[in-house]
């Protein structure tokens, strides 16, 4: 099989990447993680025997190209510039990805390097340029896979190492494979790992210290691109209005009387301290319900021709109270990287608006129901992609989660379903209750181990009030993923390190390279001196 690849011209191997990758990309549009598994697996059976390393390169830009472009493809419905250049700045981490993939298969023990290699890729492409893009992670994909149970002892990176694994050892099985006994390993290989996710009983949801009634309100707003918000103030009537709605029911008596209510992201689309219409319809709405309010909205400043994205406690006797500014912004949804240089280039950019100015602490909120104080860990829309913004919520004391979000540009695309299925991880992740509200859909409640316990429908307006408990406790996930992640990062630097400290000697001694059928790719007997040089 090795020899049947090696044989194959650049260009069809180049082809052949644009389709894995395209195969890659749908995998995270359904939430297939048994076909990641099966891209993961075709990459590197494809680059491993690679006959140069231009050549792994050239296939790995062309798999994260694709991938990228159906993978993110609603991004689209806002630039489709955007998404063009997103493609290609994120293709050429998968790129690297090949290379290092390429030279991980000059070892013995090549399957778990190669995993390694995905974990340290991943955590490049999460972090930069600009913040980094972490939103097609392996990791997010496990919720709905046995290997669900990883998330809370490991987190998002290790639930990634092991997807990657379990498509190494796929790989491994067909490259190498010289009969059935090998089949018979790489199949038990991939078993091992998807198996490990049931350490995860072993990790409870955390302890509950009481519960509150939370409202929730969905207002609804007119969709699609760039005008999803529709006209100005729009967005705000419809959840003044959905919340005038909540409080005649919970008058009635059809509804229970909730300790607080959560509108979403952009639930005012102007600022309230601002603009005197908006100050006026928030506390409109915060009077019919007569309980706090913690309102989604976006803020001039704090500089010129700039803005926040802001969660705020808006009591009904005291006004704004607590806030939140977020802290992970989209880029060239919220803000523009080197908008001085790109805006001349793509006058289209200006339509993102001011300026977006991240916030610096993390998303805690605490509430005052006159008897008690309530901590609630808030998290706006993207930035459930981040591991530390996730994490620094429960550290800093947070006894419930929620999640607000935006998702009217969105409607109608893949955006909605893989945001959620992320917010899904999260849950399983910290091992706590997450009610999500946004604009339009998908709101909802997701249970600790990462199920759904009910979903709003998009496109209508909704509300609603819900039991929560409260919780305490943090995951091992919460206070070890991020230097288990860094060590399995040290680690595959090492270990490719060794293979060309190993691959500098062959050389120096002109040994050929010999090829290992147990693990090692062969490179049809040729020296990995010669290798490099073709």
């Amino acid at each position: 099989m090795i020899d049947r690849v090696r044989a194959v011209p650049w260009w069809a191997r180049a082809l052949l990447g644009l389709a894995v990758g395209a195969a890659g990309g749908m995998a995270f549009m359904v939430g297939s993680w048994a076909l990641t598994i099966g891209c993961v697996a075709a990459l590197s059976m494809l680059v491993l025997p690679a006959p140069s390393w231009w050549q792994a390169a050239l296939t790995g830009f062309c798999f994260g190209l694709t991938q990228y472009l159906l993978g993110v493809t609603w991004l689209s419905v806002i630039f489709v510039e955007a998404l063009f250049g997103l493609a290609a700045l994120e293709a050429c981490f998968s790129a690297l990805l090949a290379v290092l993939l390429r030279w991980s298969g000059r070892t013995p023990w090549w399957p778990p390097l190669a995993a390694g290699c995905w974990l340290a890729v991943e955590y490049a492409f999460s972090h930069f340029p600009f913040e980094g893009f972490p939103w097609l992670r392996l990791g997010y994909l496990s919720v709905d896979s046995p290997l669900a149970g990883l998330l809370p002892l490991v987190g998002v990176p290790g639930a990634t190492f092991a997807l990657a694994l379990a498509g190494q050892f796929v790989a491994w099985a067909v490259l190498v494979g010289d009969g059935p006994t090998q089949w018979v390993r790489g199949l038990a290989g991939v078993v091992a790992v998807l198996c490990t996710g049931l350490l995860g009983l072993l990790v409870p949801a955390g302890a509950e210290t009481g519960s509150v009634s939370v409202g929730y309100v969905q207002g609804n707003a007119p969709g699609g691109g760039i005008y999803g918000l529709g006209e100005a103030r729009t967005i705000t009537r419809n959840h003044v209005a959905e919340t005038q709605r909540l409080a005649g029911r919970i008058e009635s008596g059809e509804l229970p009387r909730p300790d607080f209510v959560v509108w979403p992201e952009n639930g005012t689309d102007m600022d309230p301290f601002a603009d005197a219409q908006t100050n006026a319809l928030v506390k409109q709405a915060v009077a019919a319900v007569g309980v706090p309010v913690l309102i989604g909205t976006i803020t001039d400043g704090p500089g010129v021709d700039e803005r926040q994205t802001a969660a705020i406690v808006w009591d009904p006797a005291t006004g704004a109270q607590a806030r939140y500014d977020k802290r992970n912004l989209v880029p060239f949804g919220e803000w523009v990287p080197l908008r001085s240089i790109l805006e001349p280039l793509f006058p289209v950019v200006r339509y993102v608006g001011a300026q977006s100015v991240p916030g610096t602490g993390p998303g805690v909120l605490p509430i005052d129901l006159g008897e008690r104080v309530v901590t609630v860990g808030d998290l706006i829309c993207y930035e459930v992609a981040y591991d530390a913004t996730v994490h620094d919520t429960v550290r800093a004391g947070a006894q419930l989660s929620v999640v607000q979000s935006s998702n009217a540009m969105y409607v109608g695309t893949g955006q909605v379903a893989q945001q959620f299925r992320i917010t899904r991880a999260r849950a399983a992740e910290l091992r706590r209750d997450i009610l999500v509200v946004t604009t339009t859909g998908t709101s909802g409640l997701i249970r600790p181990d990462g199920s759904v316990a009910f979903t709003l429908p998009e496109f209508e307006a909704a509300s609603g009030v819900v039991e929560l408990p409260l919780r305490s406790g943090l995951t091992p996930a919460v206070l070890v993923s991020g230097w288990l992640e860094l060590a399995g990062i040290a680690v595959t630097v090492l270990g490719l390190a060794v293979v060309l400290w190993r691959r500098r000697g062959d050389t120096a001694g002109a040994q050929p390279a010999q090829g290992h059928h147990s693990g090692r790719v062969r490179q049809n007997g040729q020296s990995e001196a010669n290798q490099e040089t073709q």
